[in-house]
């Protein structure tokens, strides 16, 4: 599992990296400046969200036991870079503000993920 998040936060920086290229370069004077303003928040979620999907993968590999709340928590992060900057990105791009609907579902999986990395963090042994 520990593989598969590191994958996934390699692959989920890329993007966030290459669609911020693409933001900047082919839609600043394509978009509205508060459509534009949408992207880069999906953009900058996006990336922060794929470093912690890395920092998930390490603590998996990392861990001693059994406890399955990093693998929760990657996956709640998953959700969250697609439900909350994939719907942004489709936002901006489509101008279908009432995509903006999705969004909140992502920043609560996003909270989530958080959450039990944090309660993680209280109830798993020291690593050092």
């Amino acid at each position: 599992m520990a593989n598969l998040f590191l994958f996934l936060g390699g692959i989920n920086a890329f993007l966030a990296v290459a669609l911020g290229a693409f933001g900047a370069h082919a839609l600043k004077s394509k978009l509205s400046e508060k459509m534009l303003n949408a992207f880069e928040t999906g953009v900058h979620y996006h990336l922060i969200h794929a470093i912690a999907l890395i920092v998930i993968a390490i603590l998996i590999k990392s861990a001693s036991g059994s406890s399955t709340l990093p693998i929760w928590s990657g996956w709640l992060i998953m959700s969250g870079i697609v439900l909350f900057s994939g719907s942004l990105y489709a936002l901006s791009l489509s101008g279908i503000t009432k995509l903006g609907i999705i969004t909140p579902f992502g920043g609560l999986a996003f909270l989530a993920g958080w959450l039990i990395i944090a309660i993680y963090a209280l109830a798993s042994k020291p690593m050092l």
